[in-house]
């Protein structure tokens, strides 16, 4: 599931240059992010197009994408690879994804390893028509918008604490869409980022493509989007409040945690590496799914049980 064509010119294992249409990333041979290490934060996966095949030291596996979020927290340290597999033999595999990385607070970082799926089909959708009949679709992946509630993170992650008012929201307006960004407590960090779309409305200022700004989040904003359809991403939540050390892949809060926390990778490997290749994928004609560090199995469909049965139960 990797390339079949030549990749002379390419620094392999370092290609972030767009040469013949694609990267490689940090693939050798299929692309993506082999086996690294992280500890301290969450990283928060969102998969716009295409499918990702994850592993980690924890021996837990999946595949997931199209719409699909993953929540992992790195804590005390894991290892995990995240390979984009080229699963059509016929047509173009493309990938857009979003990884926000979302810092733990000191007296977390050294929580235990954790991963959960939120499936495309599970996350809450708020869907809007304003006065003229023009639709605003948001996905709430994090956070909640009036009633509607995105489902719980990982069960250590800031977000957790609604008090932190975490809010990760995906936002499609059509071509002369209105919609009301709502307003935050005071002291909440709030970003905005326009990636698709030629300009839309923000209160008074006109943002043209691909431009992220820093907005007051306890002020309800009016959302206009321009003559084309438009996405943007909504970023907020309440600062830590502590200092942030960050060197490649650990986010820590002193230089001397950075220092440990490579000490004992270098020692323990974060596990080990259960899998036989750095660059795991899985089957070709694997469908999505969620295999847990435990053995407990997790799907598309698994997911829609579940979301049903919380739906019963008014949750």
């Amino acid at each position: 599931m990797g390339l079949t064509i030549s990749l002379d010119g390419r620094h392999l294992g370092d290609d972030f240059i767009i040469k013949d249409g694609f990267r490689m990333y940090h693939g050798k041979v299929v692309p993506g992010f082999p086996g690294h290490p992280h500890r301290g934060f969450e990283t928060v996966t969102v998969v716009r197009k295409g499918l990702v095949d994850h592993a980690d030291s924890m021996g837990a596996a999946g595949r997931y994408g199209n719409g699909d979020v993953q929540w992992m927290t790195a804590g005390k340290g894991v290892q995990h690879s995240e390979m984009f597999p080229l699963l059509s033999e016929s047509e173009e595999n493309p990938m857009e994804l979003f990884q926000i990385w979302l810092n733990l607070p000191a007296r977390d970082k050294m929580v235990e390893p954790h991963f959960k799926m939120l499936w495309r089909d599970a996350i809450p959708n708020l869907k809007h028509k304003d006065a003229n009949g023009k639709s605003t679709n948001v996905e709430i992946i994090a956070g909640k918008i009036g009633d509607m509630k995105a489902f719980s993170p990982s069960p250590n992650s800031w977000a957790a604490k609604e008090e932190n008012e975490v809010a990760i929201w995906n936002i499609k307006m059509e071509a002369g869409a209105s919609w009301n960004l709502p307003a935050a407590s005071k002291g909440i960090n709030r970003s905005i980022y326009f990636y698709e779309g030629k300009d839309i409305q923000v209160g008074d200022a006109t943002l043209s493509h691909y431009t992220s700004a820093d907005m007051t989040a306890d002020v309800e904003v009016e959302l206009h989007a321009g003559a084309e359809d438009v996405s943007i991403l909504v970023l907020q939540g309440r600062p830590i409040g502590e200092t942030v050390m960050q060197y490649g892949p650990f986010v820590m809060n002193t230089k001397q945690e950075i220092q440990q926390a490579f000490d004992d990778y270098h020692a323990t490997q974060f596990g080990g590496w259960p899998w036989p290749r750095y660059d795991q994928v899985h089957d070709r004609n694997s469908k999505r799914f969620a295999r847990h560090a435990d053995g407990n199995l997790g799907g598309t469909e698994f997911a829609l049980i579940q979301m049903n049965k919380a739906r019963i139960r008014g949750l």
